[in-house]
């Protein structure tokens, strides 16, 4: 009898299930199934008040679950801290732009790499993308331009060496050449360091660039699920976005 070799199921990167959220008896998000697989990019598109960021912030433990379970490669992290599930590698990259605008650029780096010699590595890896940032180390960063913030939060969500990346709303108010590089830079990255990504978006172009997957969000439910390189998918998607 021939031999039959069973393959060991892969465990996703983050799995939602059942996922319930929202604000004291408002709920946002409901009983939601959304899985990212280990190393893609999925692109989670909806109009604005659909739930995109609520998801986020309770993957991260902002919000709290009301129903359902959030795992991280397996684990339930659903009910933890933040700073407890960022220790796990995830970064978290928020629409609000959490930059600490009186720390110079260099100390808003240090919040995530604090050995000097890998600091200055990162710095000079990093600087290859955007290099604005090592010829600014003493700058503040509430100085910097909307799109000079927005590539520094990214730069340190990278220079973190996540396995699990949230993205929320990059794009925004940016100029096409740098939204372009954007592209560029995540894809580059993500090959090099091998995470997974889950990106919140309106830029429907973008999206599809980026991700592997795409998800549009509605009423805090999932409304369409599908490969970005399907026929057809950008149509969809603005279908969506315009009912």
């Amino acid at each position: 009898m021939p031999s039959v070799t069973l393959m060991a199921e892969v465990i996703p990167a983050l799995e939602c299930r059942g996922l319930s959220s929202g604000y004291g008896e408002a709920v946002v998000i409901r009983h939601l199934d959304l899985v990212l697989r280990q190393g893609e990019t999925l692109a989670l598109l909806g109009k604005n008040g659909m739930g995109k960021s609520t998801l986020l912030k309770t993957v991260m433990g902002y919000l709290p679950a009301l129903a359902g379970t959030v795992r991280l490669e397996g684990r339930t992290i659903s009910g933890l801290p933040p700073q407890r599930i960022a220790r796990q590698a995830v970064s978290y990259t928020p629409q609000d732009q959490a930059l600490f605008p009186d720390l110079n650029v260099g100390d808003n780096l240090r919040l995530v790499v604090d050995d000097e010699r890998a600091l200055r590595t990162a710095v000079a890896h990093v600087g290859g993308y955007f290099p604005f940032i090592p010829d600014r180390l003493t700058q503040k960063a509430g100085t910097l331009s909307g799109g000079e913030q927005k590539m520094l939060l990214l730069a340190r969500a990278l220079i973190s060496a996540p396995r699990v990346m949230l993205v929320d709303e990059i794009t925004e108010g940016l100029q096409p050449s740098v939204v372009t590089r954007l592209v560029e830079v995540l894809r580059v990255e993500q090959r090099r360091l091998g995470f997974s990504l889950l990106i919140v978006e309106q830029n429907v172009r973008f999206a599809l660039a980026v991700a592997d997957r795409y998800a549009v969000l509605k009423q805090g439910e999932i409304a369409d699920l599908g490969a970005s390189a399907d026929a057809g998918a950008e149509t969809r998607i603005i279908d969506h976005l315009r009912l």
